[in-house]
């Protein structure tokens, strides 16, 4: 067991899988760094590799309202307050890593595309220490943030997706009225 890692996501509609996917890496460390990519829109950048990442309608949460939803869905799934932190993680932007997570602990990622397969291979040119925590074809990837986004704006079931606090959360801040406006912009 490593003594930090760092895990990473846009967590734009925090999910079962990605829940999943946060406890596998705090079973490997001490204390989990939560880095949210795609933080705000001076942090965002384009890439090649997944195009869709940086627009608006895949980024309808602000930074603020990702990092409740993670705090609050890792608490509801036993993990202390002080096993984990949640920071902003400008994925796109390497030079501003070491203000935001240790640059020596463990990174840990999931691969399921040339998206996860290039986020290794850059960790790795920058000399961090990674760990796959598992690797899937695209196929076997589960849940996207972008199906329950639109299952929300079409009316249907989405609360069996996400963990209870999300789908609570969600229903608070009135995310449907949001993602209907963001949908009528495309």
């Amino acid at each position: 067991m490593t003594e930090a890692g760092v895990i990473h996501g846009r967590f734009q509609v925090l999910h079962k899988d990605h829940l999943t996917y946060l406890l596998a890496g705090k079973e490997r460390c001490d204390h989990l760094i939560v880095g949210i990519t795609n933080p705000d829109p001076t942090l965002t950048r384009d890439d090649p590799a997944d195009p869709h990442r940086s627009l608006a309608i895949s980024n309808p949460f602000t930074y603020y309202e990702r990092y409740v939803m993670v705090k609050a869905a890792l608490v509801e799934a036993g993990v202390s307050f002080d096993g984990f932190s949640v920071v902003p993680f400008p994925i796109n932007l390497p030079d501003l890593y070491h203000h935001y997570v240790p640059i020596d602990a463990t990174f840990f990622l999931t691969i399921y595309d040339s998206w996860g397969e290039r986020k290794l291979e850059h960790f790795r040119s920058l000399g961090l220490r990674t760990e796959v925590l598992w690797r899937r074809d695209p196929e076997l990837k589960g849940l996207s943030g972008a199906v329950i986004r639109n299952r929300i704006v079409a009316g249907e079931a989405w609360e069996h997706l996400v963990p209870l606090s999300t789908a609570r959360l969600i229903k608070l801040w009135d995310i449907s009225g949001r993602l209907g406006s963001l949908t009528r912009l495309q």
